[in-house]
């Protein structure tokens, strides 16, 4: 990672996806969407795409501009797309999510809105998955195999939703409205599933090894938990479509399927166990002790599926079920990889040109641990406690969950500008000569 180039845009991303995080908190407090309306509804959309598209998939994308050069070593396809990409995708977003809330009556009737939003993030997400397709198909080896598969996902939920936006609009006729009626599992589970989680894997493997100075898990056995991951999404996206197009019903391709999910998501629980037991640097930083409460949501997302569909309740509590993977698993993820990666690409941005020719800080000189630790345990014990309100009913209490989970998050991004500004580096080696001050939303180089 040392001497790698360092994306320009990859702040801007967070920033934005931070953004978007606030305003779908902003809505679970005001009893906007699910749990209060219907999961289904246009306000629970609304919900559902500022989160998943704004929140963790501009997360994602700024993520990936700065490591799949360093997975593959080689450097990005094209740096000068990454801007473009962010500004089509936050006008696709804002486009697609008014069209919803027209649909809704919530705004006047202009449901073209919503394949003119299609279209729109159609355009960021293909310069998006050029770039770091291109990229990664230099060496597609280890990690950047993951992420392959994430953008192949990514394809398939953006085409899934462009078909969707078409069909909402009343522009696909009567065979669009069978396929919207049968085919949200699809769309759900290829970007849920494939594109966040599968990338998510990938990325954490090499960060995970990066941060903790383990190996890298065994080349083999992580080849064999993505052919799990990779058969779960294929047999959903094929077998789904299939499935649809001969009018026979989702239940067994989501059947088989879940096995292979479930295959999948414990064999990374074995690597992931295996990172942590071969690590050198034996002291976890507070990144990685928070990351396991991750890990834990994941395991716990599972074992609640488990018991759901054993108990016929399934469709009945999908809501929760999909609250803990989305908070509990990626957006908790997300948010310590943040914390760790933006002190790394500032410590980089400021000191690396310096370094060898001046004093300068450590990485960990740049954060506050201490401090930071209660915003994520409020966090995540919010999280926890959210989902078992939606599981009881308590809709009162989910929201006052949702404010305890706001207050976590307003503390970890105060946190993250702190390191951004070096607010917490000591003065006399906060900014030795020719080191330059990083600015809070791009990097200056």
């Amino acid at each position: 990672m040392i001497g790698a180039s360092i994306s320009r845009w990859t702040m801007s991303y967070f920033a934005m996806a931070l953004a978007w995080l606030f305003l779908a908190l902003a809505l679970m407090v005001a009893g906007v969407g699910y749990p209060v309306a219907e999961i289904a509804s246009p306000d629970t959309l609304v919900l559902v795409h500022a989160v998943c598209i704004g929140w963790l998939s501009l997360a994602m994308c700024g993520a990936l501009f700065q490591f799949v050069p360093v997975l593959v070593a080689k450097p990005l396809f094209s740096e000068r797309w990454a801007l473009p990409a962010l500004v089509l995708l936050t006008a696709g977003l804002v486009s697609l999510l008014a069209g919803f809330l027209s649909l809704g009556g919530r705004l006047p009737p202009v449901l073209w809105l919503l394949p003119l939003g299609a279209i729109l993030l159609v355009a960021g997400f293909g310069l998006v998955v050029v770039d770091l397709g291109l990229t990664a198909w230099l060496r597609p080896t280890g990690p950047a195999r993951f992420v392959l598969a994430g953008l192949a996902s990514l394809c398939a939920t953006v085409a899934f939703g462009a078909v969707f936006a078409f069909v909402l609009a009343g522009w696909a006729g009567s065979a669009g409205d069978a396929f919207l009626a049968a085919g949200i599992p699809l769309h759900a589970i290829s970007g849920l599933g494939g594109w966040l989680t599968l990338t998510a894997m990938g990325v954490s493997y090499r960060l995970l090894s990066m941060f903790m100075l383990s190996p890298d898990v065994d080349d083999r056995q992580s080849r064999i938990t993505l052919g799990a991951g990779a058969l779960a999404i294929g047999v959903t996206v094929a077998g789904g479509i299939l499935a649809i197009g001969v009018a026979s019903g989702l239940s067994v391709v989501l059947s088989i399927a879940a096995v292979f999910g479930l295959v999948s998501a414990a064999l990374y629980g074995r690597d992931i166990a295996g990172i942590f037991r071969n690590r050198k640097r034996r002291q976890l930083e507070l990144n990685m002790r928070m990351a396991t409460l991750s890990f834990a949501s994941l395991a716990a997302t599972a074992l609640l599926g488990i018991v759901l569909v054993a108990a016929e309740a399934f469709a009945a509590h999908i809501g929760p079920f999909a609250f803990l993977a989305v908070f509990g698993w990626l957006s908790g993820l997300v948010l310590t990889k943040l914390y760790k990666i933006v002190a790394f690409l500032t410590w980089l941005e400021t000191y690396g040109p310096v370094m060898g020719r001046a004093p300068t800080p450590r990485v960990q000189d740049l954060v506050a641990e201490g401090r930071a630790t209660k915003w994520f345990v409020i966090y995540y014990v919010a999280v926890w406690a959210g989902t078992l309100m939606l599981l009881a009913g308590e809709l009162h209490i989910f929201r006052a969950a949702a404010v305890a989970m706001t207050v976590g998050v307003v503390g970890i991004v105060r946190e993250v500008i702190r390191i951004r500004r070096l607010a917490d580096v000591a003065g006399p080696v906060r900014l030795p000569g020719g080191a330059v001050a990083p600015h809070l939303l791009f990097a200056r180089n």
